[in-house]
């Protein structure tokens, strides 16, 4: 059947396009002393730091005899395979071959050919190609009035596509979070048009009545019920960015961040950008945001497959338009 998830097995993970764009995958402090192991569209990738202090992303296997590097260890910026001693150092080159007599140079095909790998927003983002696009551009991160909090990286068991499609939707809220914010009596979402909220996101802008009473520490306010001026928008392929603003002026922008490990399973984290005095400690401020999101786990992994990206298999409304305008980016986007 056209469209069906049983079709679209695999379309993830063997997408060039997909290869192609850039993917969070670890936070940056994780990597440190030690080789850490990822999967990203099926593939498993060492990451580690160098003697440079960058990070370096690489097929997770020693071009010897195939071990998993990531379990070898790191010492003066080199990753060492645990296997036979072959140690590699910046790019990857091959730069110790414990079996072979001193002054005889690694084989050419020794070194690493490594992936693209970059360091923003406090993550580590791997692209397992060339790069198609830049890394999208938060403008908080360059804001003075404005502080970063990072939250671990999870693992869901559930496909990045379903995770961006209710990430863009405001239709769940009274259904899926009334543990956090969401009241059940508002359930009609009034119109709203598309529009390109800045050079790097496209989505759209409503106001909300959320309930307070348990998020008044990160609103800052006492009222049982606030009110939130937001905006939702993507930028392919998986990234959201929500927008919170507050008659009192705080802000509290989320950058949503899923990464296919493979179809059906992904990486998730967020990133907060709040201009507030720093009186709440970070651990505070993430704390409403972490119920939020566990609350769109518990539902979320209740979905199987990947989310169909046609036009006709799933039923849509007026107030789908968001999510329905990515998949059709998505699906243009991956046929790339």
């Amino acid at each position: 059947m056209p469209g069906s998830v049983a079709s679209m097995n695999g379309i993830l993970c063997s997408s060039e396009a997909l290869a192609n764009a850039w993917h969070p995958v670890a936070r940056s402090v994780e990597v440190a002393a030690q080789p850490v192991q990822v999967t990203l569209l099926a593939r498993q990738v060492v990451l580690w730091r160098t003697t440079s202090g960058s990070v370096f992303a690489a097929p997770d296997r020693c071009p010897h005899r195939e071990a998993p590097l990531s379990a070898g260890t790191v010492g003066d910026g080199c990753l060492t395979c645990p296997y036979h001693g072959w140690t590699f150092g910046d790019e990857g080159r091959c730069v110790r071959v414990p079996s072979a007599s001193a002054g005889v140079p690694p084989p050419p095909r020794a070194h690493l050919n490594g992936y693209e790998c970059d360091e923003r927003y406090g993550l580590v983002w791997v692209c397992l190609g060339i790069p198609s696009a830049p890394i999208p551009h938060i403008a908080e991160e360059n804001d003075p009035t404005f502080r970063r909090i990072n939250t671990p990286v999870d693992i869901w068991k559930v496909s990045a596509t379903r995770m961006v499609d209710n990430f863009l939707d405001i239709t769940h809220f009274p259904f899926v979070h009334t543990g956090t914010f969401g009241r059940a009596q508002d359930t009609l979402v009034p119109r709203f048009e598309l529009q390109a909220l800045d050079n790097e996101f496209h989505g759209y802008r409503y106001e909300v009545l959320a309930k307070n009473t348990t998020g008044a520490l990160v609103s800052g306010q006492t009222e049982k019920v606030v009110h939130r001026v937001m905006t939702s928008g993507f930028s392919l392929p998986f990234v959201v960015r929500s927008t919170i603003s507050y008659d009192t002026g705080l802000e509290h922008t989320l950058l949503l961040l899923s990464t296919p490990i493979d179809d059906v399973t992904s990486y998730f984290t967020f990133v907060v950008w709040r201009n507030d005095d720093f009186s709440l400690s970070a651990e505070e401020v993430i704390r409403f945001d972490l119920a939020i999101g566990a609350e769109d786990k518990r539902m979320l992994e209740q979905l199987d497959g990947v989310l169909p990206l046609d036009q006709t298999t799933l039923v849509s409304v007026a107030a789908d338009k968001c999510s329905v305008e990515w998949r059709r980016q998505l699906a243009e986007f991956i046929k790339s």
